[in-house]
């Protein structure tokens, strides 16, 4: 197996041996569905199959510094806070050798994002989780284990401060904990949980256009990632 040994090193510049890589799932809503940013593999045993953005973790580089590097260099997004999420070390997971990888993820609003990945891939593109193209390595298992784990998360944190805007209706958060939790909630107990809760609260102002009245809208009391438990 061959594996580059410094940030951003030349196909030349390479060691045998286990390695160590990152993975970053990238979760947004895109008309009502939930999806996982995706790059397509070029050449190599996995041509032609989706990957999550990922790479080799390099000497010089932290776990956390290398998921901000190939998220930028592989999708063209930096500037997001990402959580460590699990680490997948199956002995053949990965048909090049013994690699082990961490998983990272995030929650993004897609519409504030343009993503693009370099030559070296042949495509980028968001798919929806319950409809996943053929994928290398065990990046399938990775999502649907994140999608577990943001199902459970939602439960108890303001994790999806992400994927809504700054300000919004109760009936817009609602919507988001349904396509997430994959199913619909009743609106009353939903907003007796959003109470008890106790991460958000009210503005000063009212959205309008909505079916019956306006609609009072509501802030995350944090834009960073709180637990309620």
């Amino acid at each position: 197996m061959k594996i580059a040994t410094k940030k951003g090193a030349k196909n030349s510049e390479l060691i045998i041996g286990p390695a160590m890589a990152v993975d970053v799932l990238i979760f947004a809503i895109r008309e009502e569905k939930l999806n996982v940013l995706l790059i397509q593999i070029n050449n190599g045993p996995y041509k032609g199959k989706w990957a999550l953005p990922g790479g080799i973790v390099a000497l010089e580089e932290t776990l956390d510094e290398t998921a901000e590097r190939v998220l930028e260099k592989k999708a063209g997004i930096k500037g997001i806070y990402l959580e460590q999420l699990y680490t997948f070390g199956k002995v053949d997971r990965d048909v090049r050798g013994r690699i082990a990888s961490v998983a990272y993820f995030a929650l993004v609003n897609s519409d504030k994002f343009a993503p693009k990945t370099n030559e070296y891939y042949a495509d980028i593109a968001w798919k929806e989780v319950d409809d996943l193209p053929s994928m290398a390595f065990d990046h399938k298992e990775m999502v649907r284990y994140g999608v577990h784990r943001l199902q459970s998360k939602i439960e108890y944190s303001n994790i999806a401060y992400g994927l809504l805007p700054k300000e919004f209706t109760l009936t817009e958060i609602q919507k988001v904990y349904e396509v997430i939790l994959g199913k619909e909630l009743d609106k009353r107990n939903f907003r007796k949980k959003m109470k008890m809760l106790d991460l958000i609260e009210p503005t000063k102002h009212v959205k309008y256009g909505m079916r019956n009245r306006p609609a009072e809208m509501y802030k995350f009391k944090k834009r960073s990632l709180v637990f309620t438990k």
